[in-house]
């Protein structure tokens, strides 16, 4: 089924009323410009996914954008508008004056016109830098900012270029990601366009409940990654797929781990990017909207040992990224 078919299925946030899909397809790889990542857009197309996650950083735009285009060609959707496409701007480019470039660039790499959603990926900003050569070609990244390239962050002038984008309608919609709650107060004391969404790592075993209740009273849409641990990944741990409280809930509902965390966040009501190449398990992460968790899940999942993964993308964590949340 579609999920533009699924009850429920689609989000929308109060500050500029537009909708998210609930279920993604995340990109971040650790071979992104590989054809696995075009022909697993394709295959999520095919089964119903509109909903595609990538960031300048991960290396997995082109990729994204001609998979997009095969499926265009092919019919597989019907026009380009039917499908939500988000990528991030990277912390070199976070200032003022490269928000704009910084995001044409990820258009011409997507082949698109215009974004859903373009999001500051995190509340940092490095000495500019130019990551990926002009042929497109990735090449080696080291993904941690050097202490000595960290600088002040404008976020009030990289608010208003993007603010600008919007209205330009090179992104439909700008949010923010790994922002916590004292980042988005801040942010909301100036900004004339509220974000809509903030991406943020979320799952059974790092919870957020603070910030999941503030950004619902916020009306910003909380979209979850690593929503199942990212388990196997450079980044990511065992946390989730490996909890035995999980499996116990799982073999009871006669569902998998991952089915068992996807459906606990669709009950937050928040959307969630999953990556997932594998043909089997893609239909599988769709499989989650016609049954429910119990109280007694509920109470299990409860007493999950939480931790955060996410240190940020700096060689030296930095002390207030988060502000103590937990």
């Amino acid at each position: 089924m579609s999920p533009s078919k699924i009850p429920g299925l689609v989000l929308q946030s109060s500050s500029d009323h537009r909708s998210i899909p609930v279920i993604g397809l995340g990109t971040a790889s650790d071979d992104p410009s590989s054809d696995a990542t075009k022909l697993a857009v394709i295959e999520a197309i095919k089964q119903g996914y509109r909903h595609f996650d990538t960031a300048y950083v991960y290396g997995s735009e082109k990729a994204l954008g001609e998979g997009i285009a095969e499926a265009l060609r092919l019919g597989l959707v019907g026009s380009r508008d039917e499908l939500f496409i988000t990528s991030k701007l990277w912390c070199t480019d976070t200032h003022a004056d490269r928000v704009l470039p910084a995001l044409r660039t990820s258009l011409g790499n997507l082949q698109l016109e215009y974004l859903d959603l373009y999001l500051i990926h995190f509340p940092i900003s490095a000495k500019p830098k130019t990551l990926f050569p002009d042929d497109g070609k990735v090449t080696e990244f080291d993904f941690l900012i050097k202490q000595d390239d960290i600088v002040p962050l404008d976020l009030q002038g990289v608010w208003r270029a993007l603010e600008e984008a919007q209205k330009l309608g090179l992104s439909k919609s700008i949010g923010v990601s790994n922002f916590s709650r004292g980042k988005l107060e801040n942010l909301l004391s100036f900004a004339t366009i509220p974000p809509s969404v903030n991406q943020v790592e979320l799952n059974p075993s790092w919870q957020q409940k603070s910030l999941r209740e503030y950004c619902k009273s916020k009306g910003i849409i909380i979209t979850a990654y690593s929503p199942l641990g990212a388990k196997g990944s450079s980044w990511g741990t065992n946390n989730v797929m490996d909890n035995q409280l999980l499996k116990e809930i799982a073999e009871l509902h006669g569902k998998s781990v991952a089915q068992v965390s996807l459906r606990w966040l669709y009950e937050q009501g928040v959307s969630f990017v999953v990556k997932s190449y594998n043909k089997e398990r893609l239909k599988q992460n769709l499989e989650i909207f016609d049954w429910s968790l119990t109280e007694s899940d509920y109470e299990k999942i409860s007493q999950v040992k939480q931790e955060r993964t996410n240190n940020g993308p700096t060689e030296v964590p930095i002390e207030d990224l988060w502000d103590g949340e937990t």
